[in-house]
């Protein structure tokens, strides 16, 4: 299972930037700050629920090639869920958003240094959201009951309706963004493998 979850999408890249930018904090190389990480984690926790809601679940581009990125990221993955293929970020999309991330630390920081702690706390999120997004959808019984309640959490997302519970990692953002629900008070949806079905 463990060996599965490195062979698809970026999962390997994360790791071994993960692994690099210990070496690179361990040996002093680069200064680290676990305040910078946990800020870069933070960042993308709370963009993992927007990108999520309102770009990944975005109506259907007119645009071909728009709208092919579309069901590659996203559109699919709710045709399909258990496809591993379909299941994890593509590398194509997560280097340019590790750039656009490092790029805007970078600005805010003004010191690549700082930006390079911040970069790895999002490195560090995208790869336990990779995970819990993978625990989700094998069959998989988790040990904690954190992991139980995520895996479950993330399920009604894709089997009762795609119009709550947008959180992967967390359900913080849900309550932040009022698309959290009790399970059994929201009807069950009818787009819920389609959600743009026209498409």
């Amino acid at each position: 299972m463990i060996l599965t979850f490195f062979r698809h999408g970026a999962v390997a890249f994360l790791a071994i930037c993960i692994l690099a930018s210990i070496a690179l904090f361990a040996t002093g190389t680069i200064a680290f700050s676990w305040l910078l990480a946990l800020i870069g984690a933070a960042v993308f926790f709370g963009s993992e629920y927007t990108t999520h809601r309102f770009l990944f679940h975005a109506a259907p581009s007119k645009t071909s090639w728009i709208l092919k990125l579309q069901h590659r990221l996203h559109y699919d993955h709710h045709i399909d869920p258990p496809t591993l293929e379909l299941l994890f970020l593509p590398l194509w999309f997560i280097i340019p958003m590790a750039a656009a991330y490092f790029g805007a630390f970078w600005a805010i920081t003004r010191s690549p240094i700082q930006a390079f702690s911040v970069l790895f706390g999002v490195f560090c999120a995208v790869f336990y959201y990779e995970w819990v997004h993978y625990v989700a959808h094998v069959p998989f019984t988790p040990i904690t009951p954190v992991g139980k309640y995520m895996k479950k959490y993330h399920l009604w997302h894709h089997f009762k309706n795609e119009h709550y519970w947008f959180g992967v990692s967390n359900p913080s953002m849900d309550f932040v963004g009022n698309t959290y629900r009790d399970v059994e008070a929201v009807e069950r949806s009818t787009t819920v493998r389609e959600i743009w079905r026209s498409v």
